[in-house]
């Protein structure tokens, strides 16, 4: 199953509602879920902010739902 699908499920949120804070149409947002069409990057940034997760995570790259530390990184 495709991840935002699941995480969606989990949210016990519709289609509609996801669609509607990506500003997209609703058969469009069900592209994205049948991978059809693909997400582009800001809307992967709004979902995982929306969701609390890391993209990483919605990409299937981790099955970490926590987002990343936003520590800021020295450099030497």
């Amino acid at each position: 199953m495709n991840r935002i699908r699941e995480i969606r499920e989990d949210n016990d949120k519709l289609q509609k509602d996801i669609a509607k804070i990506l500003n997209v149409s609703q058969q469009q947002y069900s592209r994205y879920e049948t991978e059809t069409s693909e997400i582009t990057m800001e809307q992967a940034k709004i979902l995982a902010k929306y969701y609390n997760v890391s993209i990483d995570y919605l990409a299937y790259l981790t099955d970490e739902r926590k987002p990343y530390s936003k520590s800021i990184i020295k450099e030497k």
